[in-house]
């Protein structure tokens, strides 16, 4: 089974292209929720998530928080276990 990655941030965030080249950098497929061109998209992340900062990612419907914490689980390993 595919992990499921969703990332909900907009399109001019430089933390949510950081998050976005990280993925493609592992070519890890993803799902893109753009709030500043889908407004009703934000209430939908506030709802998974509960948070209102961009990006919020996550991996089987479980929120993992922004790139730094993409990143924090990239480099312990932990990123490649959860996509498995």
């Amino acid at each position: 089974m595919t992990a499921k990655v969703e990332i909900y941030g907009t399109s001019y965030c430089r933390h949510c292209l950081a998050a976005r080249e990280l993925l493609e950098l592992r070519q890890i497929n993803y799902t893109e929720f753009l709030i500043d061109l889908m407004p009703l998209e934000r209430v939908e992340m506030l709802r998974r998530c509960g948070r209102k900062k961009v990006p919020q990612i996550l991996i089987n419907d479980i929120p993992i928080g922004g790139d730094e914490d993409l990143m924090a689980l990239d480099a312990s390993g932990e990123l490649a276990r959860l996509l498995s």
